[in-house]
């Protein structure tokens, strides 16, 4: 199991165009992806799970990857995350 930290950096916060981005680049993988904030933990996997978490600039969310390929979908999403969802 995998398991990060991060931040949302871009000012627009998680909005739908990085929300649905994200549960693509998800549903490439067969690990398990989970976002969890303030003890709310949903699929990532789940387009209306990732836009209930309503997270804005500075939010901070636990990313959770856990399957065969839980290293790469992590690399992959968490760099995602980390770019500011290429918005910067």
């Amino acid at each position: 199991m995998i398991e990060k930290k991060i931040r949302i950096k871009n000012s627009a916060g998680l909005h739908t165009r990085p929300a649905a981005t994200i549960v693509k680049m998800a549903a490439k993988y067969k690990c398990d992806f989970f976002i969890s904030r303030n003890g709310m933990n949903i699929n990532g996997k789940s387009i209306i799970g990732v836009m209930t978490l309503a997270a804005e600039e500075g939010s901070e969310l636990v990313l959770t990857f856990e399957g065969d390929d839980e290293e790469v979908a992590a690399k992959e999403i968490v760099d995602f995350f980390e770019r500011g969802f290429d918005e910067l």
